[in-house]
């Protein structure tokens, strides 16, 4: 089964894909989708849209893993948060892949057993737990987890309707 995990962000969206054979993970790619914030938010989420489709084509992914919705302080950047996670949510299913969404506490516990955990803790879980030559950066990380955490959260996933 082959996993694309994502990161979501109206400005970086971090991307991972995972192949799960068995009980081992194998990286396949990660990398990030770099968006211009001069241009409108309605250009981005085209372009979002695109590169996210581009990603599916050329990997072939089963399922998209996604970080559900982080609530900010600041409603513009939850809601432009929002309108970001709908455009990569369109492009997988119309591609017809299965979408899964996990909470960062989740994916945090996923990874590293403690729902608390930092950035830097979770860069050093996936470069152990994938046998990466060096950390990923921090949004390809993040989305590299969610991918993890969609590989082990599987069996459960399979028993909810």
């Amino acid at each position: 089964m082959v996993i694309l995990g994502v990161d979501p962000g109206s400005r970086l969206t971090g991307f991972g894909i995972v192949r799960k054979e068995g009980s081992s993970l194998i990286h396949i790619d990660n990398g990030l989708i770099k968006l211009n914030e001069k241009e409108p938010m309605t250009k981005r989420l085209v372009v979002l849209f695109r590169e996210v489709q581009k990603i599916i084509k050329t990997f072939s992914p089963e399922i998209l893993a996604l970080e559900n919705i982080f609530y900010s302080k600041n409603i513009q950047s939850t809601l432009k948060l929002g309108h970001a996670r709908g455009s990569i949510i369109v492009a997988a299913g119309l591609l017809g892949l299965k979408i899964f969404e996990y909470t960062p506490l989740a994916v945090k516990q996923a990874i590293t057993g403690y729902g608390g955990a930092g950035k830097e803790q979770i860069q050093k879980m996936i470069k152990t737990l994938l046998g990466l030559p060096q950390t990923a950066e921090e949004n390809a990380s993040d989305a590299l987890a969610v991918a993890i955490c969609h590989a082990h959260s599987e069996k459960i996933n399979k028993l909810i309707p």
